[in-house]
C-alpha cells in the first residue's frame, strides 16, 4: 500500500489563498466546514464525500467545487485511495477577481460540485503547480487566470451579475489606452528582476489596470502573459550563460529558476533541446 503524504502550506504570492497536495487511503475527514472555498483536482484514485447531504464521487481529471461554509466529509472511494491538489481562497479573493471580470459585488457559488472540465482542471493544476515551485509571477497570475475560467465557465450569481457597469467598461478603455507604453515598462521590469519578478499585484499597481486586465493586454501586445514572456527572458539570458562555458546548474541558479530540472523544462520548450546538450553543440563549434 502507497504512504499517505500531505503538505499544507500558504500561497507566498497572493494572501488569502492556502494550498494542500496530498495522497490519502484511509483518511477521512470528518465533517467540518471551511470559510474559504475549496478548489481540489483529483489526480489519480477516487474521492467520496458527504457534501449537503449528498453522497458525491470524484475520479482522475475531475475539479470539486465547494461553497465557503458548506459541511463536508472526505475518504477514499476505492481501495487504492486518491491524490489531489486543492486551493482554498478567501471569499474576497474570489470576489476580487469577479470584479475584475465586471462582476457587481457578491458572492458567487457553484451549483454543481464536481465537474469534468479539462481547461479548468488544467488551469488550477498549473496554478497550483507554480505555487509550489515557488515562482510568484507565475502563481499568481496562473491563479487569477483559473479563478476567472471558474467564475465564467461554472458560478452562478450569488447577488452577482455577470455584466459591467458602464464606469468600469469606460474605465477599462481609457486603462487600454495607456497600455503600449504601460506594457513597456512592464516587460522592461520582468527583464530587470529575472531573479526577484514582482507578482501580478505589484504589476497591477504599478499600471493602474486590475489584474485580469493587466493579464490580458500584457498577452495582446506580446503574444505571452507575463509569466511566460518571463521565462522567455530567462532561456534567453540561460543561452548566452551556457554559450560562455557555464554549468547549466549553475545557468538555472543565475537565471531564476527554481533548479536544473526547472531551467531544462523552459529551455527544451523554447530551444527544443536540454540546455547541456546545446552548450556541448555550441562548444565544440566554438
Amino acid at each position: 500500500m502507497a504512504a499517505e503524504i500531505a503538505r499544507y502550506w500558504q500561497h507566498a504570492a497572493v494572501a488569502g489563498v492556502d494550498l494542500l497536495r496530498a495522497r490519502f487511503v484511509t483518511h477521512r475527514y470528518g465533517r467540518h466546514a471551511h470559510e474559504t472555498y475549496t478548489f481540489g483536482i483529483i489526480e489519480s484514485g477516487v474521492e467520496e464525500f458527504d457534501y449537503g447531504g449528498q453522497v458525491l464521487r470524484a475520479g482522475p481529471g475531475s475539479v470539486a467545487l465547494l461553497d465557503p461554509e458548506v459541511v463536508h466529509t472526505g475518504h477514499a472511494g476505492t481501495s487504492a485511495g486518491w491524490s489531489y491538489r486543492v486551493l482554498y481562497p478567501e471569499v474576497s479573493v474570489v470576489t476580487d477577481v469577479a470584479g475584475q471580470l465586471g462582476w457587481r459585488r457578491g458572492t458567487p457559488s457553484f451549483p454543481q460540485t464536481v465537474i469534468c472540465d479539462a481547461r479548468s482542471a488544467a488551469l488550477l493544476r498549473s496554478a497550483h503547480q507554480a505555487a509550489e515551485h515557488g515562482d510568484q509571477l507565475a502563481s499568481s497570475s496562473l491563479l487569477t487566470t483559473a479563478l476567472a475560467g471558474l467564475l465564467t465557465a461554472h458560478a452562478t450569481a450569488g447577488g452577482l451579475v455577470s455584466t459591467p457597469s458602464a464606469g468600469r467598461a469606460s474605465a477599462g478603455r481609457a486603462a487600454a489606452g495607456r497600455a503600449p507604453a504601460t506594457l513597456r515598462a512592464v516587460a522592461d521590469l520582468l527583464e530587470d528582476r529575472l531573479l526577484d519578478p514582482p507578482a501580478l499585484a505589484e504589476l497591477a499597481a504599478m499600471t493602474g489596470l486590475s489584474q485580469f486586465a493587466l493579464l490580458r493586454a500584457f498577452r495582446a501586445e506580446t503574444g505571452l502573459p507575463p509569466h511566460a514572456y518571463l521565462n522567455q527572458l530567462r532561456v534567453r539570458r540561460a543561452r548566452t550563460l551556457l554559450d560562455q562555458g557555464v554549468t547549466p546548474a549553475d545557468v538555472a541558479f543565475e537565471t531564476g529558476f527554481a533548479d536544473q530540472a526547472h531551467l531544462t523544462r523552459h529551455f527544451k520548450r523554447v530551444v527544443g533541446v536540454p540546455p547541456g546538450a546545446y552548450q556541448r553543440e555550441r562548444l565544440l563549434v566554438a
